[in-house]
């Protein structure tokens, strides 16, 4: 394998890949801070307090390897993909720009305020400092999203002189359709993420008899709020996101679907193994119609097939995006069960007492991951050939001085380099877990803890 290409493009999507395991918590999470905190506001409760120090850590953790990590991989825009930037980068230098001027330095502002002026604010201000936390990490996934919807569905560009693209409308561009359900969807993807870490953590304790106070009210929160975020996934920020790629990417719903012949009264294919070389989807189990109605919302309606499509426009790794797509799905169905039949416990007061769901919901902790990275694979692998779809393919993206020897180099070195990382951050993650929900230490003015009453702390 000496091809530079492949290369630049393993290299970038092990960086982004695991970038992203840290955003998609911290985005969840800081709505989860701020709940823990309107909760400690309405009721002046010391617990609820106690909560939303403790997530506001692993937050902080989530975020600090975020950063770490982020950056190799804005560099790699101008070292493995030069002719990318240079084509495009007048159009989506100004999201990135965006992210890291506006939402980055936001998210990062209040997240120092929350960690640290507990004792010093109000518990309003204090309050208002976790919902600007929130804004800003939610400002941040959308810019970056803006920028990725940009790639799957351009729009607001115009071509200068020399070719390359220009921003022409920039509300066009910031509001694109495909960039508000596309966020949608990731959001509450990273919504799904924090409730089952908080619950899964939750039930750990329960499991383990550890911070039986702080677990119970995690876990109810956690429960709720995933039961409210699995069904939005589906509905109707998936149907809509799946309508998107139907209209806009018919060759990706194909592969995505394994649907290598054209007509109407598409079968949605639940399972099965694509043969590419004969041109057929084997051993599958299908629902008669089901892929027309959910792509087109009509029973009868035509479903592009891959054999109707020239192969230089399918996706190179057809396999690849097609189970991806499905690992996405099927686990996004599984929780959508779990959230549900655990939110019936909890509302029949039997939720606590049910151990397999105690364990069923600490196992379950890395599998939004999985499918969130499955999400993303789908998603990119299904715009291929395309870096941005339909102008520029993959293959003249690149950066053509790049050898594959010295990205082969760099990447050894990301992989030694996140190994490291990777293991100090789940030290210090399970050292955090371990110590639990704690008491505020006594403030500046002699109060014990932040948690009274409201009325008498305006």
């Amino acid at each position: 394998m000496t091809d530079p290409l492949f290369w630049h493009r393993l290299q970038f999507g092990f960086t982004v890949t695991y970038h992203y395991l840290f955003p998609q918590l911290t985005m969840g999470l800081a709505l989860f801070i701020v709940l823990f905190k309107w909760y400690a506001l309405q009721t002046g409760e010391a617990a609820w307090d106690a909560a939303a120090r403790f997530w506001a850590k692993i937050f902080a953790l989530n975020f600090a390897v975020g950063v770490v990590t982020g950056i190799p991989m804005e560099f790699q825009f101008g070292t493995n993909w030069a002719r990318f930037s240079a084509y495009s980068g007048g159009v989506i230098g100004t999201t990135l720009a965006m992210e890291g001027m506006f939402a980055f330095f936001l998210e990062s502002t209040f997240l120092g305020l929350f960690l640290y002026g507990e004792q010093r604010l109000s518990p309003r201000a204090h309050f208002a400092s976790a919902v600007a936390l929130l804004v800003g990490s939610w400002l941040s996934g959308y810019f970056i999203i803006a920028t990725n919807a940009f790639m799957q569905h351009p729009v607001g560009f115009s071509r200068a002189l020399d070719g390359r693209l220009v921003l022409s409308d920039f509300w066009a561009f910031l509001l694109n359709p495909w960039a508000l359900w596309q966020y949608a969807h990731n959001m509450t993807a990273s919504v799904v993420t924090a409730a089952f870490v908080v619950s899964g953590i939750s039930a750990f304790w329960l499991l383990m008899g550890m911070h039986q106070e702080a677990a119970v009210r995690c876990l109810r929160v956690g429960v709720i709020t995933a039961a409210i975020a699995t069904v939005l996934q589906l509905f109707p920020t998936g149907d809509r996101q799946g309508k998107l790629v139907a209209d806009h990417q018919p060759v990706a719903l194909a592969a995505m679907e394994g649907v290598f012949t054209s007509g109407p009264g598409a079968k949605l294919a639940l399972i099965g193994q694509p043969n590419v070389r004969a041109g057929r989807l084997e051993n599958p189990i299908e629902v008669p119609g089901l892929l027309s109605f959910l792509a087109y919302g009509s029973f009868g309606s035509t479903v592009l097939g891959l054999n109707d499509v020239p192969h230089d426009q399918w996706p190179d790794n057809m396999e690849l995006t097609y189970y991806a797509y499905h690992v996405m799905a099927g686990l996004g169905t599984l929780f959508i069960l779990l959230a549900l039949v655990s939110l019936a416990r909890l509302v029949q007061g039997k939720l606590l007492s049910s151990r397999w769901l105690l364990w069923t919901w600490m196992l379950a902790i890395p599998f939004p991951y999985i499918a969130n990275t499955a999400g993303w694979t789908t998603a990119e692998l299904g715009r291929q050939p395309w870096a941005i779809h339909g102008l520029m393919r993959t293959a003249a993206a690149s950066s053509p001085r790049v050898q594959a020897g010295d990205t082969i180099f760099t990447f050894l070195g990301f992989c030694g380099l996140y190994l490291v990382v990777g293991l100090l951050f789940l030290y210090l993650v399970g050292r955090e877990i371990a110590h639990g929900p704690v008491a505020a230490p006594p403030s500046p003015g002699g109060r014990t803890d932040v948690a009274q009453p409201a009325q008498g702390r305006a």
